[in-house]
Protein backbone atom coordinates (compact mmCIF):
# COMPACT_ATOMS: atom_id res chain seq x y z
CA UNK A 1 0.00 0.00 0.00
CA UNK A 2 1.07 4.23 -0.53
CA UNK A 3 1.02 4.42 3.03
CA UNK A 4 3.10 1.75 3.74
CA UNK A 5 5.44 2.66 1.13
CA UNK A 6 5.15 6.08 2.40
CA UNK A 7 5.91 5.32 6.21
CA UNK A 8 8.63 3.11 5.15
CA UNK A 9 10.71 5.83 3.59
CA UNK A 10 10.21 8.13 6.43
CA UNK A 11 11.27 5.53 9.22
CA UNK A 12 14.33 5.14 7.14
CA UNK A 13 14.83 8.62 6.40
CA UNK A 14 14.80 9.21 10.27
CA UNK A 15 16.48 6.41 11.49
CA UNK A 16 19.61 7.68 9.35
CA UNK A 17 19.30 11.02 10.41
CA UNK A 18 19.16 10.02 13.93
CA UNK A 19 22.07 7.45 13.93
CA UNK A 20 20.01 5.15 15.36
CA UNK A 21 19.60 1.25 14.30
CA UNK A 22 16.74 -1.34 14.02
CA UNK A 23 17.72 -2.89 17.27
CA UNK A 24 18.40 0.03 19.25
CA UNK A 25 15.13 1.93 18.02
CA UNK A 26 13.61 -1.90 19.52
CA UNK A 27 15.21 -0.73 22.83
CA UNK A 28 13.44 2.89 22.70
CA UNK A 29 10.26 1.91 22.04
CA UNK A 30 10.03 -1.56 23.43
CA UNK A 31 8.69 -2.86 19.97
CA UNK A 32 9.84 -6.07 19.27
CA UNK A 33 13.06 -6.37 16.69
CA UNK A 34 10.75 -8.22 13.78
CA UNK A 35 7.99 -5.62 14.14
CA UNK A 36 10.29 -2.44 13.77
CA UNK A 37 11.93 -4.88 10.54
CA UNK A 38 8.31 -5.09 9.39
CA UNK A 39 8.07 -1.54 9.52
CA UNK A 40 11.52 -0.43 7.63
CA UNK A 41 10.57 -3.49 4.98
CA UNK A 42 7.11 -1.35 4.45
CA UNK A 43 5.01 -5.13 4.99
CA UNK A 44 2.93 -2.99 7.41
CA UNK A 45 2.66 1.01 8.42
CA UNK A 46 2.38 1.53 11.94
CA UNK A 47 -0.71 1.60 13.78
CA UNK A 48 -0.94 4.56 16.38
CA UNK A 49 0.20 3.50 19.74
CA UNK A 50 3.14 2.21 18.22
CA UNK A 51 3.30 5.35 15.69
CA UNK A 52 3.72 7.77 18.47
CA UNK A 53 6.19 5.48 20.51
CA UNK A 54 8.13 5.45 17.16
CA UNK A 55 7.97 9.13 16.70
CA UNK A 56 9.12 10.11 20.34
CA UNK A 57 12.19 7.86 20.09
CA UNK A 58 13.24 9.27 16.36
CA UNK A 59 12.90 12.63 18.10
CA UNK A 60 10.19 13.66 14.59
CA UNK A 61 6.71 14.20 14.17
CA UNK A 62 3.93 11.61 14.40
CA UNK A 63 2.47 13.54 10.94
CA UNK A 64 5.66 13.48 8.92
CA UNK A 65 6.21 10.19 9.54
CA UNK A 66 3.12 8.99 7.96
CA UNK A 67 4.25 10.99 4.68
CA UNK A 68 2.63 14.26 5.35
CA UNK A 69 3.92 17.70 3.85
CA UNK A 70 5.14 18.86 7.53
CA UNK A 71 8.38 19.37 9.19
CA UNK A 72 10.11 16.57 9.94
CA UNK A 73 11.08 17.96 13.39
CA UNK A 74 8.40 17.66 16.26
CA UNK A 75 6.95 21.19 16.87
CA UNK A 76 8.12 23.87 19.58
CA UNK A 77 4.27 24.35 21.19
CA UNK A 78 5.57 27.64 23.29
CA UNK A 79 3.44 30.03 21.79
CA UNK A 80 4.19 33.43 20.89
CA UNK A 81 2.74 36.43 22.64
CA UNK A 82 0.98 39.18 21.12
CA UNK A 83 0.57 42.70 22.45
CA UNK A 84 -1.90 43.27 24.98
CA UNK A 85 -3.87 45.79 22.80
CA UNK A 86 -3.79 43.19 19.33
CA UNK A 87 -5.84 40.02 18.93
CA UNK A 88 -4.81 37.70 16.50
CA UNK A 89 -6.98 35.65 14.12
CA UNK A 90 -5.11 32.94 12.15
CA UNK A 91 -5.74 30.46 9.72
CA UNK A 92 -4.00 26.93 10.09
CA UNK A 93 -3.91 23.14 8.74
CA UNK A 94 -4.24 20.21 10.51
CA UNK A 95 -3.84 16.71 8.93
CA UNK A 96 -6.51 14.51 9.63
CA UNK A 97 -5.70 11.50 11.20
CA UNK A 98 -8.58 9.04 10.82
CA UNK A 99 -11.41 8.33 12.84
CA UNK A 100 -11.96 8.41 16.97
CA UNK A 101 -14.60 6.60 18.54
CA UNK A 102 -17.50 8.60 20.33
CA UNK A 103 -19.24 5.28 21.80
CA UNK A 104 -16.95 1.69 21.43
CA UNK A 105 -13.13 2.43 20.48
CA UNK A 106 -12.42 1.78 17.02
CA UNK A 107 -9.29 2.59 15.35
CA UNK A 108 -7.89 5.70 15.05
CA UNK A 109 -5.27 5.56 11.77
CA UNK A 110 -6.39 5.56 8.18
CA UNK A 111 -5.37 6.14 4.85
CA UNK A 112 -6.87 9.80 4.97
CA UNK A 113 -4.98 12.83 3.24
CA UNK A 114 -7.65 15.18 4.01
CA UNK A 115 -6.70 18.71 5.70
CA UNK A 116 -9.09 20.89 7.57
CA UNK A 117 -8.35 24.53 7.69
CA UNK A 118 -9.55 26.59 10.81
CA UNK A 119 -8.68 29.35 13.08
CA UNK A 120 -5.09 28.86 15.20
CA UNK A 121 -6.21 26.80 18.12
CA UNK A 122 -2.51 25.41 18.79
CA UNK A 123 -3.48 21.90 18.23
CA UNK A 124 -1.09 19.26 16.12
CA UNK A 125 -3.61 17.08 14.21
CA UNK A 126 -7.71 16.66 13.49
CA UNK A 127 -9.55 13.54 14.19
CA UNK A 128 -13.34 12.61 13.33
CA UNK A 129 -15.47 11.93 15.63
CA UNK A 130 -17.75 8.88 15.20
CA UNK A 131 -20.78 8.11 17.56
CA UNK A 132 -22.88 9.80 20.31
CA UNK A 133 -21.46 9.09 23.46
CA UNK A 134 -19.69 12.46 23.81
CA UNK A 135 -22.80 14.72 22.74
CA UNK A 136 -23.05 15.83 26.41
CA UNK A 137 -19.98 17.97 25.48
CA UNK A 138 -21.65 18.97 22.27
CA UNK A 139 -19.63 16.36 20.17
CA UNK A 140 -21.79 14.93 17.78
CA UNK A 141 -21.01 12.43 14.92
CA UNK A 142 -19.08 13.47 11.83
CA UNK A 143 -17.44 16.72 13.49
CA UNK A 144 -13.95 17.29 13.23
CA UNK A 145 -12.14 17.06 17.19
CA UNK A 146 -8.61 19.33 17.14
CA UNK A 147 -6.24 17.47 19.23
CA UNK A 148 -3.13 19.22 20.85
CA UNK A 149 -0.77 16.35 21.02
CA UNK A 150 0.14 14.90 25.06
CA UNK A 151 0.48 12.25 27.04
CA UNK A 152 -0.72 13.50 30.23
CA UNK A 153 -4.10 15.90 30.89
CA UNK A 154 -5.69 16.84 34.08
CA UNK A 155 -8.90 15.12 35.56
CA UNK A 156 -12.01 16.09 33.97
CA UNK A 157 -10.13 17.16 30.56
CA UNK A 158 -11.82 15.27 27.48
CA UNK A 159 -8.59 13.63 26.00
CA UNK A 160 -8.16 10.54 22.70
CA UNK A 161 -6.78 7.90 24.07
CA UNK A 162 -5.38 4.76 22.69
CA UNK A 163 -6.43 1.30 24.18
CA UNK A 164 -3.81 -1.14 22.77
CA UNK A 165 -4.28 -0.13 18.85
CA UNK A 166 -7.63 1.36 19.48
CA UNK A 167 -9.10 5.05 19.97
CA UNK A 168 -12.01 6.52 21.89
CA UNK A 169 -12.52 9.96 22.92
CA UNK A 170 -13.61 10.27 26.64
CA UNK A 171 -13.21 12.47 29.52
CA UNK A 172 -9.99 11.21 31.44
CA UNK A 173 -10.01 10.73 35.32
CA UNK A 174 -6.66 9.36 36.72
CA UNK A 175 -6.62 8.02 40.64
CA UNK A 176 -2.72 7.10 40.84
CA UNK A 177 -3.22 6.40 44.48
CA UNK A 178 -5.89 3.65 43.44
CA UNK A 179 -3.88 2.21 39.96
CA UNK A 180 -7.19 3.09 38.21
CA UNK A 181 -7.93 4.75 35.08
CA UNK A 182 -11.77 5.76 34.10
CA UNK A 183 -12.31 7.52 30.88
CA UNK A 184 -15.98 8.93 31.05
CA UNK A 185 -18.78 9.60 28.11
CA UNK A 186 -21.15 12.15 27.86
CA UNK A 187 -23.61 10.82 27.28
CA UNK A 188 -25.79 8.39 30.09
CA UNK A 189 -26.60 5.65 28.26
CA UNK A 190 -23.10 4.39 28.00
CA UNK A 191 -21.17 3.55 31.10
CA UNK A 192 -17.58 4.73 32.04
CA UNK A 193 -14.50 2.48 30.96
CA UNK A 194 -12.44 1.56 34.41
CA UNK A 195 -8.56 0.25 33.81
CA UNK A 196 -7.33 -0.87 37.17
CA UNK A 197 -3.67 -1.90 37.62
CA UNK A 198 -1.33 -4.12 34.60
CA UNK A 199 -4.44 -3.10 32.71
CA UNK A 200 -3.00 0.35 32.25
CA UNK A 201 0.13 -0.50 30.50
CA UNK A 202 -2.31 -0.89 27.20
CA UNK A 203 -3.74 3.03 27.20
CA UNK A 204 -1.92 6.03 26.29
CA UNK A 205 -3.21 9.21 26.10
CA UNK A 206 -2.37 10.90 22.72
CA UNK A 207 -3.62 14.20 23.13
CA UNK A 208 -5.95 16.70 24.85
CA UNK A 209 -9.30 18.14 22.84
CA UNK A 210 -9.12 21.64 22.08
CA UNK A 211 -11.58 22.58 19.49
CA UNK A 212 -14.08 21.03 17.64
CA UNK A 213 -15.94 22.05 14.09
CA UNK A 214 -19.56 20.53 13.08
CA UNK A 215 -20.74 20.56 9.72
CA UNK A 216 -24.14 21.95 8.74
Amino acid sequence: METSRSFKDRLNTAMVARGIKAAELSRLTGLSKARISQYTNGIYAAKPNALCLIAEALDVSEAWLMGRDVPMGRADNTPLSPPDNISVLGVASYPVLGDIACGLPTLAYQDADEFVCGADINADFCLTAKGDSMTGARIYDGDIVYIKQTDAVDNGDIAAVIIEDEATLKRVYYYPEQSKLVLTPENPKYEPLVFIGRELENIKIIGRAVAFQSKL
